[in-house]
């Protein structure tokens, strides 16, 4: 083996120097780092927040856990910090209609001072109704209507009965009312005496009787005239009484909002409904105790005076930041409380609740795009109300007609929020692509970056970040060394020696784990092994597939072998990903080859267990055997290519290099060490390209190695270009430096056969001639002779017909 080819031990991991952190622990670090060289994404973030036109609402793009959610609320409590407080947002009755809840705005700290007063009121306001109609100077008042009445009523009656007596006649008051009678001296006439009368004497006494009748019908008519007209005069009474004893307390309240006009005109419509309502209010100063503050047909309970305080910013030092974690439609936009009583459902304005869009008033909003989207409606009403520019409190019954309930109608409020979203890419895309309505509303997209480049400038900014993670979760002080192991091992997330993972919530986790181990462990201070640690009882947590798909290989039942050759068969390699947790472990792949039309035969596509992408590496490597091996001569080939034991789908095209390697190795007759892996893609012209999860792969080969027995022999071919990204397992690293394990780079297929086969690919001379006995000549050869084969099954084939056609 041609050891001068592999790499050596030092690009196998990147180590991270500690002594250019400039702290000895965390403990010693003052100055906390929040997010690491998010530049683009911040400069977004701000122009959105800077910018207060409709439709400039911020979308934040980016993977979860890259601490997007703390970056931009850091962003945004400092904008708020520099912003004046909002208005306190209130809700009172509406006397003209009372299902229209009028909106009432205060400054800062008012509205809870208005709810106070108004509560005082109301309060004071049952007290005075009931001193204000039990005074003398009230009763001495009624009692002279009253009197006034009788007076007027028992006149007209005494003047109505002397006139029917100076006529001869009696008004007599019966148990049913009123009647008249004939008199005779002071008596009045018996039946008999008026039938012994002449009849001249009866009919003249009857028409006075009818005439008198007739007065008294239209005196009686007019009675309750003026009973109206007393209780007219009875309820200017009570209204002045009440003015006289409200008027004082309205006055006092007024003196205290002469600023807000607003607050005055509320005050005037309730001293005008006190007033109007005197009669009403005098039968019940109770209702609130009475119904429990519901406004039931015919009642004027006093709750109606009182004010909702929706939102209430007396303890608010800047402009809110709002945070909604569960943003259903009523967390959203707000909702209607209704109380069940005597069988109905009932409500009133000050059972108005406030959403979020509420509380975030004059401030920010932020919102996990997935949970809106994932809640029934909650993405058409948050749209609504930007569109609308307002806040209209619906439920979602009463937007689709579901209830018959008669509810309220608030007054819409006017919406100044900034709304920012949170979620991943392929969101943002799909709603930029689908929702019409979306670019109009959300003009700034911030895109965050799920790496960082790995510089000196980097690595001493993510140290700060390692120590302001720690003394946030109270953990125990990181020496240097554990934070230098920390960040190779972020450089293991980002799969790339580079490259930085923006992965805080991983990151967070480790710190936790860490932390845990050296309390295990007595430490005071966490350190390096603490961290080493932590990773290992990680994988041990995870790794029970890949410990049972190491089992299986060890045990035979799946076929690898790591020693001699073979034709047509290479070690290709694939990565298992569980989330949290990715392993790479070897598979079988081989390739068959014969005369045929051309065709190369892929299993996993033909068995609909092979992805598209992976069809696509298979047709590549076709097109790359025709390109250079038959130019001028058909591809007279028939190939197959299969992943022996694989029961599931397969995809990706990081395996196309091993299956081109397979069938040049079936062509060419020529057998491939089995101690040696591949992985890596190819184009049209046999060049080696990146794939993913090299790490994980190099590990998984090395595995099953280290448990069948390192000889010296075994490695892997990886792309040239996955060399930056290696971050292998220290065990890894150790046995390539002592030359029991090896990693290959390769840049082209040519390369690749040389180290498999320990054949020379051979490079064509000026004359497009490889040398013999190379994997080049042989391949060509081969198919140069399949090509001939073919032709000759042709020529025969025409033959034999030809000599059918004489026959006949």
């Amino acid at each position: 083996m041609n050891d001068n080819q592999a790499l050596p031990a030092d690009q196998l991991y990147r180590s991270c120097d500690s002594g250019s952190f400039g702290f000895a622990t965390t403990a010693d670090v003052v100055e906390p780092v929040e997010i690491i060289d998010q530049g683009r994404a911040i400069d977004a973030v701000q122009f959105g927040i800077d910018v207060k036109r409709p439709g400039f609402n911020v979308f934040i793009l980016g993977e979860p856990g890259s601490g997007r959610h703390a970056a931009v609320r850091r962003l945004l409590e400092g904008k708020a910090a520099t912003e004046a407080v909002p208005d306190d947002i209130c809700y009172v009755n509406n006397f003209a209609e009372p299902n229209c809840p009028s909106l009432l705005l205060l400054p800062a700290g008012r509205g809870g001072r208005l709810k106070q007063d108004m509560q005082r009121f109301v309060s004071e306001l049952a007290n005075a109704i009931t001193a204000a109609f039990e005074s003398d100077e009230y009763r001495t008042h009624i009692e002279a209507i009253q009197k006034e009445l009788k007076a007027r009523e028992t006149g007209a009656l005494e003047a109505l009965g002397q006139a029917a007596a100076d006529s001869g006649i009696a008004l007599l008051h019966t148990p049913n009312g009123f009647v008249f009678a004939p008199i005779k001296g002071d008596e009045t006439m018996s039946q008999e005496e008026f039938q012994a009368l002449p009849a001249e004497d009866q009919e003249r006494l009857g028409k006075l009787m009818e005439e008198h009748g007739e007065k008294l019908h239209k005196l009686l008519l007019q009675f309750p005239r003026w009973r109206r007209e007393m209780q007219v005069r009875v309820k200017e009474v009570m209204r002045d009484t009440m003015a006289l004893a409200v008027g004082h307390l309205i006055e006092e309240l007024k003196e205290r909002y002469t600023d807000l006009d607003n607050v005055v005109g509320f005050l005037d419509a309730v001293l005008r409904d006190v007033i109007e309502s005197a009669e009403e209010l005098r039968e019940q100063p109770k209702a609130d105790d009475e119904t429990g503050g519901i406004a039931m047909s015919g009642s004027l309970p006093l709750f109606r005076y009182q004010v909702n305080l929706l939102v209430d910013h007396s303890a608010t030092k800047m402009a809110p930041v709002v945070f909604e974690d569960n943003p259903i439609i009523p967390n959203l936009v707000g909702r209607i409380d209704h109380i069940a009583h005597m069988g109905t459902l009932v409500t009133n304005f000050t059972m108005i609740r406030a959403g979020a869009l509420h509380r975030a008033s004059g401030g920010y909003l932020i919102l996990d795009v997935e949970k809106v989207l994932g809640e029934p409606y909650a993405w058409e009403g948050l749209k609504r109300s930007l569109k609308a520019g307002q806040i209209r409190i619906q439920s979602l019954g009463e937007i689709f007609g579901l209830t018959s309930t008669q509810s309220l109608e608030p007054q819409p409020l006017p919406l100044d929020v900034k709304l920012v979203l949170i979620g991943p890419r392929y969101i943002y895309y799909l709603l930029k692509q689908y929702d019409p309505e979306f670019g109009a509303l959300f003009g700034v997209a911030a895109d965050f970056e799920d790496d960082v480049a790995r510089n000196e400038d980097n690595t001493r900014s993510f140290a700060r970040f390692v120590a302001t993670l720690v003394q946030r979760e109270k953990l125990r002080p990181f020496a240097a060394d554990a934070v230098a192991r920390v960040i190779e091992h972020a450089a293991r997330l980002a799969n790339d020696a580079e490259r930085l993972s923006s992965d805080a919530r991983r990151i967070r986790d480790l710190l936790v784990e860490a932390d845990h181990c050296a309390g295990q462990a007595g430490s005071a201070v966490v350190n390096k092994a603490d961290v080493d640690a932590a990773l290992t009882a990680q994988v041990r947590r995870a790794d029970r597939l890949r410990d049972e798909t190491l089992r299986q290989i060890q045990g035979g039942l799946q076929l690898i072998a790591i020693e001699g050759g073979h034709v047509g068969q290479v070690n290709g390699l694939a990565v298992v990903d569980l989330g949290d947790f990715r392993f790479g472990h070897p598979v079988r792949i081989t390739a068959t080859a014969r005369v045929g039309e051309g065709d190369v035969i892929d299993i996993e596509r033909e068995t609909e267990l092979g992805g598209s992408i992976h069809s696509k590496g298979v047709m590549i490597l076709a097109s790359f055997l025709a390109s250079r091996y038959s130019r001028t001569l058909p591809l007279s080939l028939s190939a197959s290519l299969v992943f022996e034991q694989s029961y599931g789908p397969v995809e990706g095209d990081s395996a196309s290099l091993a299956e081109l390697c397979a069938l040049m190795s079936a062509l060419a007759v020529l057998p491939i060490k089995q101690a040696l892996a591949v992985t890596g893609s190819v184009n049209q012209y046999g060049c080696v390209q990146a794939i993913g999860g090299v790490n994980e792969k190099i590990e998984g080969f090395f595995d099953v190695c280290q448990a069948r027995g390192l000889n010296g022999e075994q490695g892997v071919l990886i792309p040239a270009s996955n060399v930056r990204h290696l971050m292998l397992r220290a065990d890894v690293v150790a046995a390539c430096a002592a030359g029991r394990f090896h990693v290959f780079p390769v840049d082209d297929v040519d390369a690749a056969m040389a180290l498999l086969t320990g054949v020379p690919a051979g490079e064509p001379n000026p004359e497009g001639e490889v040398p013999d006995g190379t994997v080049n000549f042989l391949v060509a050869t081969q198919l140069a002779e399949l090509t001939a084969l073919r032709q000759a099954y042709a020529s025969a084939g025409r033959g034999r017909s030809g000599k059918r056609k004489r026959e006949k």
